[in-house]
Protein backbone atom coordinates (compact mmCIF):
# COMPACT_ATOMS: atom_id res chain seq x y z
CA UNK A 1 0.00 0.00 0.00
CA UNK A 2 1.30 3.55 -0.67
CA UNK A 3 0.09 6.69 1.00
CA UNK A 4 0.76 10.71 0.25
CA UNK A 5 0.65 12.50 3.18
CA UNK A 6 0.65 16.30 2.59
CA UNK A 7 1.62 19.38 5.14
CA UNK A 8 -0.24 21.74 5.97
CA UNK A 9 -2.42 23.34 3.26
CA UNK A 10 -2.06 26.84 3.37
CA UNK A 11 -4.76 29.22 2.47
CA UNK A 12 -5.70 29.37 -1.44
CA UNK A 13 -2.25 29.16 -2.88
CA UNK A 14 -2.09 26.04 -0.48
CA UNK A 15 -5.44 24.94 -2.46
CA UNK A 16 -4.13 25.73 -5.62
CA UNK A 17 -1.41 23.67 -4.73
CA UNK A 18 -3.28 20.43 -4.46
CA UNK A 19 -5.11 21.36 -8.16
CA UNK A 20 -2.23 22.02 -9.97
CA UNK A 21 0.52 19.60 -8.11
CA UNK A 22 -1.55 16.88 -7.00
CA UNK A 23 -1.82 15.17 -11.29
CA UNK A 24 2.18 15.41 -11.28
CA UNK A 25 2.38 13.97 -7.77
CA UNK A 26 -0.10 11.16 -8.80
CA UNK A 27 1.46 10.23 -12.34
CA UNK A 28 4.76 9.80 -10.34
CA UNK A 29 4.66 8.09 -7.20
CA UNK A 30 1.14 6.24 -8.04
CA UNK A 31 -0.53 6.62 -4.26
CA UNK A 32 -3.40 4.76 -3.06
CA UNK A 33 -4.80 7.07 -0.29
CA UNK A 34 -3.87 10.47 -0.48
CA UNK A 35 -4.07 12.23 3.03
CA UNK A 36 -3.55 16.01 4.08
CA UNK A 37 -4.00 18.56 6.80
CA UNK A 38 -6.38 21.01 5.99
CA UNK A 39 -6.62 23.04 9.43
CA UNK A 40 -5.20 26.26 7.73
CA UNK A 41 -6.64 26.30 4.60
CA UNK A 42 -9.48 28.51 4.51
CA UNK A 43 -7.56 32.48 4.65
CA UNK A 44 -4.58 30.35 7.35
CA UNK A 45 -7.36 29.51 9.52
CA UNK A 46 -9.65 26.59 10.11
CA UNK A 47 -11.34 25.08 7.24
CA UNK A 48 -14.94 25.83 5.60
CA UNK A 49 -17.43 22.71 4.21
CA UNK A 50 -16.94 24.40 1.09
CA UNK A 51 -13.14 24.23 1.43
CA UNK A 52 -12.99 20.84 2.31
CA UNK A 53 -15.00 19.80 -0.63
CA UNK A 54 -13.05 21.29 -3.04
CA UNK A 55 -10.24 19.98 -1.48
CA UNK A 56 -11.75 16.36 -1.67
CA UNK A 57 -12.53 17.21 -5.68
CA UNK A 58 -8.50 16.64 -6.06
CA UNK A 59 -8.54 12.96 -5.11
CA UNK A 60 -7.49 13.61 -1.66
CA UNK A 61 -9.00 10.94 0.89
CA UNK A 62 -9.13 12.46 4.29
CA UNK A 63 -8.31 15.82 5.68
CA UNK A 64 -6.96 16.28 9.33
CA UNK A 65 -7.27 19.50 11.29
CA UNK A 66 -5.67 20.82 14.38
CA UNK A 67 -5.53 23.87 16.80
CA UNK A 68 -7.33 26.12 14.52
CA UNK A 69 -10.40 23.61 14.11
CA UNK A 70 -12.73 25.82 14.92
CA UNK A 71 -11.37 28.90 13.45
CA UNK A 72 -14.45 28.69 10.71
CA UNK A 73 -17.80 28.66 12.46
CA UNK A 74 -19.88 27.06 10.01
CA UNK A 75 -17.05 23.53 10.01
CA UNK A 76 -19.40 22.76 13.45
CA UNK A 77 -22.20 21.24 11.26
CA UNK A 78 -20.18 20.02 8.90
CA UNK A 79 -18.39 17.12 10.62
CA UNK A 80 -21.57 15.25 10.86
CA UNK A 81 -22.19 14.93 6.95
CA UNK A 82 -18.55 14.38 6.08
CA UNK A 83 -16.67 11.68 7.99
CA UNK A 84 -14.00 12.19 5.92
CA UNK A 85 -12.90 15.17 7.34
CA UNK A 86 -11.53 14.38 10.92
CA UNK A 87 -10.46 16.86 13.92
CA UNK A 88 -7.85 15.92 16.77
CA UNK A 89 -9.51 13.07 19.12
CA UNK A 90 -8.52 14.13 21.93
CA UNK A 91 -10.45 17.60 22.23
CA UNK A 92 -12.90 17.15 24.87
CA UNK A 93 -15.52 15.31 24.94
CA UNK A 94 -18.81 16.20 23.07
CA UNK A 95 -16.36 18.28 20.81
CA UNK A 96 -17.94 18.15 17.13
CA UNK A 97 -16.87 15.08 14.65
CA UNK A 98 -14.63 12.57 14.94
CA UNK A 99 -10.42 12.02 15.27
CA UNK A 100 -10.19 8.95 13.20
CA UNK A 101 -11.38 6.93 10.17
CA UNK A 102 -11.20 3.86 8.00
CA UNK A 103 -11.10 4.19 4.11
CA UNK A 104 -11.02 1.77 1.60
CA UNK A 105 -10.21 1.54 -1.72
CA UNK A 106 -8.83 -1.11 -4.54
CA UNK A 107 -9.73 -3.80 -1.58
CA UNK A 108 -7.22 -1.48 0.54
CA UNK A 109 -7.89 -0.34 4.54
CA UNK A 110 -6.26 2.94 5.76
CA UNK A 111 -7.11 3.88 8.83
CA UNK A 112 -6.10 7.61 9.91
CA UNK A 113 -6.11 9.64 13.36
CA UNK A 114 -5.20 12.70 13.52
CA UNK A 115 -3.69 13.92 17.66
CA UNK A 116 -2.95 16.99 18.98
CA UNK A 117 0.25 17.97 21.38
CA UNK A 118 0.04 20.20 24.51
CA UNK A 119 3.36 21.59 24.50
CA UNK A 120 2.85 25.48 23.57
CA UNK A 121 -0.58 24.44 22.06
CA UNK A 122 -3.78 26.33 22.09
CA UNK A 123 -6.85 25.24 22.77
CA UNK A 124 -5.82 22.88 25.65
CA UNK A 125 -6.40 19.27 24.84
CA UNK A 126 -6.93 16.14 27.18
CA UNK A 127 -3.79 14.07 26.94
CA UNK A 128 -2.95 11.92 23.86
CA UNK A 129 -0.30 9.70 25.02
CA UNK A 130 -2.82 8.00 27.61
CA UNK A 131 -6.19 8.38 25.54
CA UNK A 132 -4.99 7.20 22.10
CA UNK A 133 -4.77 3.48 23.40
CA UNK A 134 -8.26 2.38 22.75
CA UNK A 135 -8.30 4.32 19.51
CA UNK A 136 -5.87 2.19 18.13
CA UNK A 137 -7.80 -1.09 19.14
CA UNK A 138 -11.20 0.00 17.78
CA UNK A 139 -8.68 0.72 14.36
CA UNK A 140 -7.21 -2.08 14.46
CA UNK A 141 -10.45 -4.30 14.31
CA UNK A 142 -10.52 -3.13 10.74
CA UNK A 143 -6.81 -2.90 9.58
CA UNK A 144 -3.30 -2.87 10.47
CA UNK A 145 -2.25 -0.13 8.23
CA UNK A 146 -2.53 3.02 10.21
CA UNK A 147 -1.56 6.33 10.37
CA UNK A 148 -1.41 9.17 12.74
CA UNK A 149 -0.94 12.67 12.19
CA UNK A 150 0.30 14.14 15.12
CA UNK A 151 -0.42 18.09 15.55
CA UNK A 152 1.83 20.12 17.58
CA UNK A 153 4.50 23.01 18.38
CA UNK A 154 7.83 20.69 19.79
CA UNK A 155 10.22 18.22 18.52
CA UNK A 156 10.35 16.61 21.56
CA UNK A 157 6.77 15.87 21.97
CA UNK A 158 6.14 14.50 18.45
CA UNK A 159 9.52 12.62 19.02
CA UNK A 160 8.36 11.17 22.06
CA UNK A 161 4.71 10.32 20.41
CA UNK A 162 6.43 8.40 17.83
CA UNK A 163 8.49 6.21 20.23
CA UNK A 164 4.74 5.53 22.03
CA UNK A 165 3.38 3.97 19.11
CA UNK A 166 6.41 2.39 17.30
CA UNK A 167 5.66 -1.01 16.20
CA UNK A 168 1.62 -0.22 17.08
CA UNK A 169 0.80 1.91 13.98
CA UNK A 170 2.17 2.11 10.28
CA UNK A 171 3.15 5.90 10.47
CA UNK A 172 3.81 8.87 12.58
CA UNK A 173 3.84 12.22 11.00
CA UNK A 174 4.45 15.77 12.50
CA UNK A 175 1.89 19.07 11.54
CA UNK A 176 1.68 22.06 12.49
CA UNK A 177 5.56 24.01 12.70
CA UNK A 178 5.10 23.85 8.31
CA UNK A 179 9.15 23.52 8.18
CA UNK A 180 10.00 19.94 6.52
CA UNK A 181 12.54 18.10 8.54
CA UNK A 182 15.35 16.19 7.18
CA UNK A 183 14.65 13.02 10.23
CA UNK A 184 12.44 10.80 8.24
CA UNK A 185 12.94 7.21 9.19
CA UNK A 186 11.68 3.78 10.34
CA UNK A 187 11.63 3.12 13.68
CA UNK A 188 13.10 -0.35 14.65
CA UNK A 189 9.73 -1.87 15.00
CA UNK A 190 8.79 -0.90 11.65
CA UNK A 191 7.00 2.86 12.27
CA UNK A 192 7.68 5.22 9.91
CA UNK A 193 8.05 8.76 11.40
CA UNK A 194 9.08 12.51 10.99
CA UNK A 195 8.68 15.04 12.74
CA UNK A 196 7.30 17.68 10.75
CA UNK A 197 6.29 17.21 6.70
CA UNK A 198 6.65 20.63 5.86
CA UNK A 199 3.09 22.85 4.28
CA UNK A 200 1.77 22.80 1.03
CA UNK A 201 2.03 26.51 -0.05
CA UNK A 202 4.28 29.80 -0.91
CA UNK A 203 7.32 29.16 0.28
CA UNK A 204 8.77 32.66 -0.53
CA UNK A 205 7.37 33.36 2.56
CA UNK A 206 7.53 33.01 6.67
CA UNK A 207 5.87 29.71 6.84
CA UNK A 208 3.59 30.82 4.57
CA UNK A 209 3.07 34.81 5.63
CA UNK A 210 4.52 37.60 3.43
CA UNK A 211 7.91 38.39 4.90
CA UNK A 212 8.00 42.22 5.57
CA UNK A 213 5.06 42.07 7.90
CA UNK A 214 6.39 39.80 9.76
CA UNK A 215 10.06 41.20 9.87
CA UNK A 216 8.06 44.64 11.20
CA UNK A 217 6.57 42.74 14.04
CA UNK A 218 9.72 41.38 15.05
CA UNK A 219 11.72 44.68 14.39
CA UNK A 220 8.95 46.75 16.23
CA UNK A 221 7.25 44.29 18.00
CA UNK A 222 4.08 45.98 16.99
CA UNK A 223 1.26 43.93 15.86
CA UNK A 224 1.00 43.29 11.47
CA UNK A 225 -1.68 42.18 9.46
CA UNK A 226 -0.29 38.73 8.28
CA UNK A 227 -1.55 38.10 4.84
CA UNK A 228 -0.99 35.01 2.94
CA UNK A 229 2.01 35.43 0.40
CA UNK A 230 1.69 34.08 -2.99
CA UNK A 231 5.37 32.98 -4.55
CA UNK A 232 7.19 30.03 -4.44
CA UNK A 233 4.62 27.33 -3.76
CA UNK A 234 5.02 23.94 -3.61
CA UNK A 235 3.87 20.38 -2.26
CA UNK A 236 5.22 19.03 1.10
CA UNK A 237 4.79 15.70 2.30
CA UNK A 238 5.84 12.30 2.25
CA UNK A 239 5.31 9.06 0.33
CA UNK A 240 4.90 5.84 2.66
CA UNK A 241 5.15 2.06 1.63
CA UNK A 242 2.97 0.11 3.53
CA UNK A 243 2.99 -3.46 4.22
CA UNK A 244 -0.76 -5.06 4.08
CA UNK A 245 -0.50 -7.61 6.38
CA UNK A 246 1.58 -6.60 9.41
CA UNK A 247 1.15 -2.42 8.48
CA UNK A 248 4.78 -2.07 9.48
CA UNK A 249 6.21 0.39 7.08
CA UNK A 250 9.17 -0.28 4.46
CA UNK A 251 9.62 3.13 3.14
CA UNK A 252 9.04 6.60 4.13
CA UNK A 253 10.24 9.23 1.19
CA UNK A 254 10.08 13.17 1.93
CA UNK A 255 8.79 15.11 -1.17
CA UNK A 256 9.24 18.82 -1.84
CA UNK A 257 7.45 19.39 -5.26
CA UNK A 258 7.30 23.25 -6.73
CA UNK A 259 4.24 23.57 -8.34
CA UNK A 260 3.63 25.99 -11.32
CA UNK A 261 0.41 27.70 -10.68
CA UNK A 262 -1.09 30.26 -13.64
CA UNK A 263 -3.13 32.17 -11.01
CA UNK A 264 0.19 33.26 -8.95
CA UNK A 265 2.86 33.19 -12.20
CA UNK A 266 5.22 35.55 -11.12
Amino acid sequence: MRVAFLGDIVGEPGRLALRYGLPELIAQHGPDFIIVNGENSAGGNGITGKIAYEIFRYKVDVITLGDHTWDQRDVLGFFEEEPRLIRPFNFPPGAPGKGHIVVTGNGLHLGVINAMGRTFMNPPVDNPFNLIHPILEEVKKETNCILVDFHTETTSEKIAFGWLLDGRVSAVVGTHTHVQTADDKILPEGTAYITDVGFCGPHESVIGREKIPILDRFKTCLPQRMTIATRGIQLDGVILDLDEATGKATTIRRIQQPVHVPEYAG
